[in-house]
């Protein structure tokens, strides 16, 4: 799963004049054909949106319509934005909020109701409530703590196994992540330490920092950059990633990872796509989010994204079950709590980080 950088979004964007008149057809129903799709559609992402062109030219060769990406950083800022311009949509759609943000987009009122055409076992990732008819789930994945086994055998040190073992001073300065309030999956590791520690997780997140952790904006700097597996001759071998980043290390020429995850600190993640409020193109959007859960589009998210597809029909890549199983028990911590707490949350883990 993969890029998420950028800090969150602090600037107030102004809101266009003609909110009363754009809102008027906004609210589509599930199955509505009432409205004719555009021949452009944009839809609003974060910064790990990859998906191939053959694809995007096999829904364009369907539908009639051209798909225009437009990145807005990690899921988290990407939200933000999305809540500073609500009323003058930035796009027509949104692929990439997740379920730590996903109350906060449905609560501001930036979506309008469309729940997809989707696969029966798509259920099993809807959002509690009435949040199943604003967003429509598309893929997943664990968050969870990887290490470079490689390092570790060079430098002839026992990797860590638990969340307490990277409070360990044999582990000092080898842990990095990125922030809890400018990823998600920094926040899905937040959140993973609160369902570990409850209470306890401040006290857990200041042993952290005595311990050195190095916390960046977001998951492309952390991994591709700091980690020391990630290709960008980083010095930490521990790193917050994904269950399924361990195939993507694979040397040329070997057939087993370099890296591996730690399933026990795993944190879940649902990746959801939705029809933004006021919409030029909200037919246009609907399609895509249909063409998102088709067979062809499903299949292609383990290699162009590293997730896992909502429809469990679809066959993942050699390797997968081996070495990116996802974990056989997340962290959880309800919904219900993540949207009572959640800011609550990020502001004392930023002042906690600050100091």
């Amino acid at each position: 799963m993969r890029t998420r950088s950028a800090t969150a979004v602090l600037t107030t964007l102004a809101l266009g004049s003609t909110l009363g008149l754009v809102a008027c057809g906004s609210e589509n129903s599930p199955g509505d054909t009432s409205a004719r799709a555009g021949t452009t559609v944009t839809i609003a992402t974060h910064d790990s949106w990859a998906m191939s062109k053959k694809v995007l030219a096999d829904f364009k060769a369907k539908t009639g319509i051209t798909v225009k990406i437009q990145p807005h950083g990690d899921a988290g800022e990407l939200t933000n934005k999305l809540v500073l311009t609500k009323g003058n949509p930035l796009a027509d759609g949104v692929f990439g909020i997740d379920n730590t943000f996903a109350s906060r987009a449905i609560d501001e009122g930036v979506l309008a109701k469309y729940a997809g055409d989707r696969p029966a076992s798509s259920k099993a990732f809807d959002l509690a409530g009435t949040g199943s008819d604003y967003l429509t789930p598309i893929d997943y994945g664990d968050v969870c703590v990887n290490i470079d086994d490689t390092w570790f055998a060079k430098k002839k040190i026992a990797p860590p196994k638990t969340f307490a073992d990277l409070a360990d001073p044999a582990y000092k300065d080898l842990l990095v992540t990125p922030g809890a309030t400018s990823s998600s999956p920094g926040l899905a590791f937040l959140l993973a330490t609160i369902g570990t520690y409850g209470d306890g997780w401040q006290d857990y997140w200041r042993k952290l920092l005595d311990n050195g952790v190095k916390i960046d904006a977001g998951w492309e700097d952390a991994y591709t950059v700091d980690f020391t597996a990630g290709g960008g001759k980083g010095d930490r071998p521990i790193v917050v990633s994904y269950s399924s980043s361990p195939p993507f290390t694979v040397p040329k020429g070997g057939d087993e990872p370099t890296t591996s995850a730690l399933l026990d600190t795993c944190f879940r993640q649902v990746e959801y796509a939705g029809v933004l409020k006021g919409a030029d193109n909200p037919k246009g959007a609907q399609e895509f989010i249909d063409f998102m859960l088709s067979h062809e589009f499903q299949a292609a998210l383990p290699d162009e994204m590293y997730v896992y597809p909502v429809d469990t029909g679809v066959a993942l890549p050699p390797g997968w079950q081996k070495w990116a199983p996802t974990a056989p028990h997340p962290v959880e911590v309800s919904a219900a709590d993540i949207t009572a707490h959640r800011s609550e949350w990020l502001r004392d883990w930023r002042d906690i980080t600050s100091r």
